[in-house]
């Protein structure tokens, strides 16, 4: 069933062949080929694969006269002539045979408990169509034939198995669940599993060398497509003329298709590197006809063409040791012959030989900036600079003219980066002075000289819905508070820190979590919680439940870093060690009073960045007004810090798919933009924003700008370096009525299977200007593993994917950009939207302008109000700056996050907002919470 059009048509010949036809040589192009070796002489000869130690080959030969493939082994020594010998029974149709570790036995497909004779050839009048013969089973036999057992007994075709070098399990195709897919069993026909399920044909799979990573052919047929497709399947046909192919773990997830090439491509087989694919396909030719052997990386980069001679030439298949590639061709025989035989040629490893094509490109320029040199692009950083500047050569190389401030490609804003503890400041409790690098000050807290009393509060958690308090019967009105880092451990975590008894399991499971151990201990949450119950000032030390001479305590965590965090919390905080409060903790547990000063004097260092803007100039006759906006941000983590999923990790957090594969895919698209900028009657923008990860500022910034005056569309990528499925997730498809057509309409253009849906409204660069009035795409390949972790490599990206996209955003851009009429903007509320978040009690509805109120306000400023929501519904508005909240003073986002934790649904509070710098007072009602804020 492996045979495709070119190699099936060199059907059965009765012509006498012509005796000892020579070898011809490999083809002065075919670089990767020598000392080319024939193995059979005529009739029809394919199939041939390795051993595992390289010694034998066993294949399918259908020797002229005969009517049915059967199963040959074949020594394989340079310096003798070996006749094959056959080891299936000669009886029914057999395919697909392959050793099994050891070389002693091996598998391959058969008909012959159906019958003796050949099954009945496919009809062929609905074009050329494969038959899914239902009496294929696979067989296990000896090398000689004998020994025969059955391993697969479900009804209808069971064939394609290849093996496992390591366990000897089996991959093959079924069809047992109505469809044509993948499945996986142990050697002995046991413990079967399917691996794939998208309709369509999944076949010829193979294992890499480690055994971790499956390769194969499928169709994702669509439409009439599928719907011919169905049809033929229940007649057991199938039409094998567009195949694809794909790579995935040896499991079936994580599936990836690595061609797009709107071919027939078949036959893969892994390098033994596992890093290329050999196959082969009819790509190279107009008409079809001809079948070539391929080679291309697992990302879909630097596609070559290994074969160039007339005909056929395919089922490559390396020995293990990569030094020999077996292969089937009819390079041999004159046109009209039809015959194939089996070739061996000694492997040439040189360097590819291939044009650049766009995942090519697109996977460079993601190499570039996450290479560790770039420093992780953190804001402040050399790398980022550098980053800045690679864009801006490349904006220039790709022709687009410089949009920026003052006819550049820059456009430039502050970014806060650090927070410094100016030399003046001192702390000393009871009357003793702390040593410099004793403590320090986090980067929210306020400036300020504070003389007080320091009162402990447990480890500084007030939470109606978790049924702690560690400020109830504590007085630190008006005192400085003091609490613990981190929170409560095992039997201590549901003992409140008045002194209750702890239960080995009283409440413990709270903090088990991540999200609560997140939340609870997070140091600005503690301050927000001092400051709530009128704290003047909060000293936080790493000192657990039990420190007190019980037992001996756990290595010291060391001091956090002073890292910008926005809006500072609203009273003076410190972080101390352990020794520096280690003669005043038994009066503090004691209740007794122990006098502190505190003296802090903090600078916020900000530093320069820039977004990068460069123009495709419209060239359509007939100029339009506005603008189409494609970008994307270009800042990651640096060394990590304050948002990365590997705290402990001080290393470059690369970024490659956050988010150097959305600056790359912006950039393919650009190319392509530019290349028919002749259609366009309108401009389109093309932005690299900088600080997406410190609070969308860049994009922020240019959303306050005249820069935004007459956008009409903005298509933001962030993370789509990691398609898998061929699916591409396409957000905020509500925000503008045709989006859906346009979209969709691009995704089936090339090919890419798309999710259209949601508001406009996200944690990534398209908010600021869906807050504006601009109708906005969001474009994602999905989350990973290596999500803000220095894992986020090039190695996983997914080159041949993002070009997909690429053409994707193009194809949007452009019919945006041709359109006559705008876009039709719609504001609609978010769903809830997905991963690990925060959940809150009540909702407000409102969308936050990390940025932040001007010239250093307090306050929340307002990027919008969601539709609906408890804040639109009290009459609150974009651009308003919240100051209150009930009882609680908002000078943050934080400080409103923590606020809603303690509130609930349909309780209704005071607001005070500041619009156009009066206050406003007014008044709503929570809402059930949606995860918004």
């Amino acid at each position: 069933m492996r045979l495709l059009p070119a190699l099936a048509a060199l059907a059965l010949s009765c012509a006498a062949t012509p005796k000892k036809i020579p070898t011809p040589a490999a083809l002065p192009d075919e670089g990767h080929l020598q000392n080319l070796r024939r193995l059979t002489q005529g009739g029809q000869n394919a199939e041939a694969y390795w051993s595992f130690d390289g010694t034998q080959l066993s294949f399918q030969s259908r020797p002229l006269g005969n009517t049915c493939d059967r199963i040959y082994t074949l020594r394989v020594d340079p310096k003798l002539e070996s006749a094959p010998v056959q080891a299936s029974s000669g009886k029914g149709a057999t395919t697909c045979s392959h050793f099994l570790p050891g070389g002693d036995e091996l598998i391959y497909a058969s008909t012959h408990l159906g019958g003796d004779d050949c099954p009945p050839k496919p009809d062929r009048s609905q074009g050329y169509v494969w038959a899914l013969y239902k009496d294929y089973d696979i067989f296990k036999a000896k090398a000689d034939g004998t020994g025969v057992v059955r391993l697969t007994d479900t009804p209808g075709y069971d064939a394609e198995g290849t093996v496992c070098a390591k366990d000897g399990s089996i991959v093959f195709t079924s069809v047992r669940d109505g469809d044509i897919d993948l499945y996986r069993m142990d050697r002995d026909g046991k413990n079967v599993r399917r691996l794939t399920s998208a309709p369509g044909y999944d076949g010829g799979a193979f294992f890499n060398a480690d055994c971790s990573k499956i390769v194969w052919r499928a169709s994702r047929p669509k439409g009439k497509a599928l719907e011919e497709y169905q049809r033929l399947l229940a007649q057991g046909l199938v039409k094998p003329d567009k195949l694809e192919i794909w790579v995935a773990n040896a499991d079936g997830t994580d599936p990836v298709q690595v061609t797009y090439l709107d071919s027939a491509s078949f036959a893969p087989f892994f390098f033994p590197n596992g890093k290329r694919i050999l196959f082969s396909s009819n790509y190279g030719d107009p008409q079809g006809r001809d079948f070539d052997l391929w080679a291309v990386n697992v990302d879909g980069t630097q596609l070559e063409r290994i074969t160039t001679a007339p005909g056929f030439d395919g089922f490559p298949m390396f020995s293990p040791d990569g030094r020999s590639l077996a292969f089937a061709s009819n390079r041999a025989f004159p046109a009209g012959s039809h015959e194939t035989d089996l070739y061996l040629a000694d492997w040439i490893d040189t360097p590819p030989a291939s044009a650049e094509r766009a995942p090519d490109r697109i996977r460079r320029d993601i190499a570039w900036l996450a290479d560790p040199l770039r420093e992780g692009r953190g804001i402040g950083t050399g790398g980022l600079q550098a980053s800045g500047d690679y864009l801006i050569k490349r904006f220039h190389e790709l022709g687009l003219e410089p949009a920026g401030d003052e006819g550049t490609y820059r456009q430039s804003f502050e970014v806060p980066v650090s927070v410094r503890l100016e030399p003046s400041s001192a702390v000393s409790i009871g009357g003793v002075a702390l040593a410099a690098g004793t403590f320090v000050a986090p980067g929210f807290s306020a400036s300020g000289t504070v003389d007080g009393t320091l009162v402990f509060a447990g480890y500084g958690i007030s939470d109606a819905e978790l049924g702690r308090d560690d400020y109830k019967g504590v007085e630190v009105k008006g005192h400085i508070a003091v609490v613990r880092r981190f929170v409560p451990e095992g039997a201590a975590a549901g003992a409140a820190a008045t002194g209750a008894a702890a239960s080995p399991a009283a409440g413990s499971e709270k903090f088990a979590t991540p999200e609560a151990q997140r939340r609870f201990g997070d140091l600005r949450y503690k301050a927000w919680a001092a400051r709530e119950h009128g704290a003047k000032a909060l000293l936080v030390v790493d000192w657990p439940e039990g420190g007190e001479g019980s037992r001996e305590l756990p290595q010291e965590s060391p001091l956090p870093a002073a890292e910008a965090e926005g809006v500072d919390a609203g009273i003076p905080v410190i972080v101390v060690k352990r020794a520096a409060l280690a003669a005043a903790m038994p009066s503090l547990l004691a209740k007794k009073q122990v006098a502190a000063h505190l003296a802090l004097s903090l600078t916020v260092e900000k530093k320069p960045a820039f977004n990068v803007v460069g123009r495709v100039r419209a060239g359509g006759k007939a100029s339009l007004p506005g603008t189409v906006l494609i970008g994307a941000h270009y800042d990651h983590l640096g060394l990590g810090g304050h948002f990365s999923l590997a705290p402990d990790r001080k290393e470059p957090h690369l970024g490659a798919d956050d988010n150097a594969s959305g600056v790359a895919t912006v950039l393919e698209a650009a190319r392509t933009l530019t290349l028919g900028a002749s259609e366009l009657k309108r401009d389109v923008l093309v932005v690299a924003f900088s600080g997406e990860e410190s609070g969308v500022l860049g994009s922020t910034h240019f959303a306050r700008s005249k820069s935004i005056d007459g956008v009409v569309a903005m298509l933001n990528l962030d993370m789509v370096g990691r398609m898998r499925g061929n699916r591409l997730t396409v957000l905020g498809a509500e925000s503008a009525a045709e989006w859906t057509q346009l979209g969709g309409a691009a995704c089936e253009s090339a090919k890419v299977e798309c999710s259209l849906g949601g508001s406009g409204y996200g944690p990534s660069d398209q908010t600021p200007f869906y807050a504006a009035g601009v109708p906005v795409l969001h474009f994602f390949t999905g989350a990973h593993g290596d999500y803000h972790k220095p894992s986020d490599v090039v190695a996983q990206i997914n080159a041949s994917g993002a070009a997909q996209v690429s053409l994707v955003v193009a194809q949007v851009a452009g019919d945006v950009g041709r359109r006559e009429q705008k876009l039709t903007y719609r504001k609609v509320a978010a769903p809830a939207p997905q991963g690990d978040l925060r959940s809150f009690g009540a909702s407000l509805g409102t969308i936050p302008d990390y940025a932040g109120p001007p010239n250093g306000e307090k306050g929340m400023l307002l990027a919008d109000v969601r539709p609906g929501g408890a804040a639109a519904l009290a009459g609150m508005q974009r651009g308003d700056i919240l100051i209150a909240l009930g009882k609680h003073q908002i000078g943050s986002v934080e400080d409103l996050m923590y606020a809603l934790n303690a509130a609930k649904p349909g309780q209704t509070v005071s607001v005070t907002v500041l619009r156009g710098g009066k206050p406003v007072k007014l008044e709503a009602t929570f809402q059930e919470s949606h995860r918004a804020r």
